[in-house]
């Protein structure tokens, strides 16, 4: 394949030449002071939309319960349709970019430019802050609660907790946590790190715009839309260390460090929360303060190590050969239904309508809010680690390479706990296991005492780098939008700042109406960020294309090759 160059640096061709590329979107911050090096713009009013959050919660959380439940219902019903077709568009961008030959050899940074992280560290650090956590509770959880209830099973096609209930589950299963995932993160990641290696831009939210907006964006709009991704950021957070936490004080009780861990209805205790929020939201801002290249990459790497053995484990006295099997016949059918999956929106007209159209809200269209909440936060993560890469590695690495290991995870795990359910061994135990426990429910069946107490043990220590590894990259890429692009500079006091704001937003969730509440707030942050990332498919299309006919008419594409050329003048 032909290595990408920069067009000479000569006068265009011809007079249908167009404009070199924005090379410079000056945001003002703050010279000395607290905010020495931020944008008092961006940072100030994210810091107050974030605690008044937190107070409302904590003081009035009568009237905060009250308001969050009527808005979500609102809005999730009122949007589920923009939803999925918004997720849908952000896939379809993401192939064509990466499948046009000359699209997918453009690189996010200057021609010949080197990755700044191999591979491995690459593809950790990707899964890690992208979804780990999810996984470890939705191994078991997502599967099984579609082998109890999924469409065919509303229908009346299959029986529920049957065999034949096993592979449409696996179908929504994999929609879920495959490539509408994985495309979101990916498409956010692209629009903004292009802009940012490829034409200097600062990395932050507003640049992936720049190639609609230009200048407008170093103004209040640009201000906005990085404060829109920061509430955002946090909320989407929130949801995942919600879960992370309800499933590491489930194991810590499954070890037997006490009853008070747990509440009368099997949920975290207020002090089990308190407390895992002290230890994990801690050890991960003293990670952020040592930065992506130390404590993160440290971290992801010892992520994948301990998943890759947990996964060792399932793979040998699981499901093993019926969860390989369970694999190629759950990609097949995922492939051959992703298009009508993904652009299916069900309505109430029919005998199964009601049922289909709330099965559809409280899981595809909590999932896409989920994803957009959190592709500020991913997005911004994987476009700081890809600089160097091509859009087609970037695509293709971004997307297929963690969308595979989740499916590997759901069949291997997940598959165990379904075929312990259907042999009759686990006679209930799991599928009425609470979702957090779920997981360790069924090495409680699987193995003996000892042994699972010791595999318990592993996981809440992989929960535990996962939530330190998320927390602390969400804390670092708030500073980064907060500071205007400026990843190098450490920031200290706004670091302890976010790890104190995010665990008071999680606990105050928490306590006050558990996950559920966690989840209505992001579902409604997620909203003004969904036709951010809208506008950014739009953009990063314009700016490849553009780049293209720049690359034809002899004009430079790069912030590099555009000062060579003016000092060439």
């Amino acid at each position: 394949m032909r290595a990408e160059t920069d067009p000479p640096i000569e006068p265009p061709l011809t007079d249908h030449s167009i404009e070199p590329p924005l090379i410079e979107l000056p945001i003002k911050t703050a010279s000395r002071g607290f905010y020495d090096g931020f944008s008092r713009e961006v940072t100030i009013p994210s810091k107050i939309i974030v605690s008044l959050l937190i107070m409302w919660a904590i003081f009035f959380p009568v009237s905060a319960s009250e308001t969050l439940t009527a808005a979500n219902s609102t809005i999730i019903s009122t949007f589920s349709g923009w939803y999925v077709y918004l997720v849908a568009f952000l896939m379809f961008t993401c192939f064509i970019l990466a499948l046009v030959p000359q699209a997918g050899s453009l690189r996010i940074g200057n021609p010949g430019e080197k990755p700044e992280f191999g591979r491995f560290s690459w593809f950790a650090m990707l899964f890690g802050a992208g979804i780990g956590i999810g996984m470890l509770t939705y191994s078991t959880g997502e599967p099984l609660a579609h082998f109890s209830n999924n469409p065919d099973i509303i229908r009346g096609l299959v029986d529920a907790q049957s065999a034949e209930a096993v592979r449409p589950a696996y179908i929504y299963t994999f929609l879920h946590w495959g490539f509408a995932a994985w495309g979101t993160y990916a498409l956010v990641g692209l629009a903004i790190g292009y802009v940012a290696y490829r034409r200097n831009l600062p990395l932050t939210i507003r640049s992936g715009l720049a190639p609609l907006f230009g200048l407008h964006l170093s103004g209040r709009w640009g201000h906005i839309v990085d404060i829109v991704a920061v509430v955002a950021t946090i909320l989407g957070v929130a949801v995942t260390m919600g879960f992370g936490v309800e499933q590491f004080v489930a194991g810590l009780a499954r070890l037997g460090l006490g009853d008070w861990l747990l509440d009368p209805d099997g949920s975290s205790s207020a002090m089990a929360v308190v407390l895992a929020l002290v230890v994990l939201v801690g050890a991960s801002t003293l990670s952020a303060l040592s930065g992506v290249g130390r404590g993160i990459k440290w971290l992801s790497n010892l992520n994948m190590g301990l998943s890759f053995a947990l996964l060792a484990l399932f793979a040998v006295v699981g499901s093993g050969l019926g969860g390989l099997r369970l694999l190629g016949v759950g990609l097949w059918d995922y492939l051959r239904t992703l298009i009508p999956n993904s652009l299916t929106l069900f309505d109430k007209g029919g005998p199964f309508g009601e049922a289909l159209v709330q099965w559809q809200l409280d899981w595809s269209v909590f999932y896409w809010a989920w994803w957009i909440a959190f592709a500020p936060f991913v997005g911004m993560f994987i476009a700081r680690i890809s600089r160097g890469r091509t859009i087609r590695e970037y695509v293709f690495g971004v997307i297929l390479v963690p969308s595979l290991m989740c499916f590997v995870w759901m069949t291997m795990v997940g598959g165990t706990a379904i075929d312990l359910e259907l042999s009759g061994a686990a006679q209930g135990s799991i599928v009425g296991a609470g979702i957090s426990d779920q997981l360790f429910a069924t090495l409680a069946v699987l193995l003996d005492p000892a042994v699972a107490a010791v595999v318990s043990g592993l996981v809440v220590i992989l929960l535990m780098t996962y939530l330190i590894t998320s927390a602390d990259s969400a804390i670092l890429i708030v500073n980064t939008i907060n500071g205007a692009g400026d990843s190098e500079g450490e920031h200290r006091h706004h670091i302890l700042f976010w790890g104190v704001a995010l665990a008071f937003v999680v606990g105050s969730m928490l306590i006050l109406g558990g996950i559920a509440a966690i989840r209505i707030t992001m579902i409604i942050g997620a909203l003004p960020f969904s036709f951010v990332v809208a506008v950014m498919g739009v953009a990063i299309l314009k700016a490849v294309v553009y780049d293209l006919r720049r690359k034809h008419y002899g004009v430079p594409t790069t912030a590099q090759a555009c000062a060579e050329y003016a000092a060439g003048k």
